[in-house]
């Protein structure tokens, strides 16, 4: 029996804890029991706090557990859910975990961080070297406290040496689903997926982001830039007209909009476009031409193209996954493409 231990924390999205429990608990059971056969559970599942006292999410659900971190005996495998944003005021409230953590990392324990709970193994030092995930909200912020980390936020699932990451918080059932594959082979982890009617371990997240197109800055000139391009996007934005309209040359506003945005004006017209499209895919009955052509694209292939590499879906995928229902001729048309 494989020992896992998931440990509750305060402020905590619950069902980055109790998703795994029930996962890992389901594993070799559930499909069983399904059919009318005898189970055969791989897993043996405790949870703990770091106090031994009840959490309490931020919409004041309680959770108990039946000891601490400290009673923990043995845990060949320990997940760390995601809690609160304020990761000073979380990091003191759970400062006895950081040494907790480090102890069973040095025992071999495999470590999975939930979401934001990658900053926990990060803060401990454990992620040091190593390639992780965790929300694409918050990587900005995470690269700047742990620059040593390898940030790869447009993954759903890391894993680096025993250390594993989950990109988001129903991206906690990703990470238990891969760990159950990868401790009881992929037949088991499917029954699993089945028993429970969850999707087997999704790769990337950036057709879930919604990330800002710059960076907060104080350049009036960029911002009128953005402010044009943003009125302008399906027809034909000139840098240089812009730049000469700005009373800048084009050498200097690209330097100046790269410096203020973080993006070159074409990334950054290329970034705005697909933003506009994903919209309107979103909203539904349209083609892949009239999305193409609604922001400023002919070439419909070239579209498809630049879409699947800013998202990492193609046009039809994304509508797949986040479209609202439509009739069944409008889907026709945008799956075509």
């Amino acid at each position: 029996m494989i020992e896992v231990c998931v440990v509750l924390l305060n402020d905590n999205f619950s069902s980055t804890a109790i998703g795994p429990i029930e996962v890992f608990h389901s594993a070799g059971q559930l499909w069983n029991v399904l059919r009318g056969e005898t189970g055969a559970p791989q897993f043996r599942v405790s949870i703990a706090t770091v106090d031994g006292a009840p959490v309490v999410s931020p919409y004041g659900l309680q959770l108990q557990s039946r000891q601490s971190i400290r009673e923990v005996r043995r845990a060949d495998l320990i997940v760390v859910p995601a809690s609160g944003l304020d990761f000073d005021d979380q990091f003191a409230r759970h400062r006895e975990l950081f040494p907790w953590l480090q102890r069973h990392a040095a025992r071999g324990a495999w470590i999975a961080g939930n979401c934001s709970g990658a900053a926990y193994l990060a803060e401990a030092g454990l992620l040091d070297g190593r390639e992780a995930t965790t929300h694409w909200a918050i990587a900005d912020e995470l690269r700047r406290r742990y620059p040593a980390v390898r940030w790869h936020p447009d993954k759903v699932v890391t894993e680096d040496r025993r250390m594993l990451c989950s990109g988001g918080v129903y991206a906690s059932l990703d990470v238990s689903l891969y760990l159950v594959e990868k401790f009881c082979g992929h037949e088991i982890a499917l029954q699993c997926a089945r028993a429970l009617l969850i999707d087997m371990p999704r790769v990337s997240q950036s057709g879930y982001a919604v990330l800002p197109l710059s960076r907060p800055h104080d350049d009036e000139k960029v911002r009128t830039a953005e402010e044009h391009m943003e009125r302008n996007y399906a027809g034909d934005v000139s840098i240089e007209r812009l730049a000469c309209d700005l009373g800048m040359s084009p050498r200097n506003f690209v330097r100046r909009f790269k410096l203020a945005t973080g993006r070159l004006p074409g990334n950054y017209l290329q970034a705005l476009r697909v933003a506009i499209a994903r919209e309107l895919i979103e909203k539904g009955a349209r083609s892949l031409q009239e999305v193409a052509s609604a922001v400023g694209y002919d070439d419909a292939a070239y579209f498809r193209a630049l879409f699947k590499r800013i998202t990492g879906m193609t046009p039809a995928d994304y509508r797949e996954r986040f479209a609202s229902l439509q009739p069944r001729a409008s889907v026709a048309r945008l799956n075509a493409g």
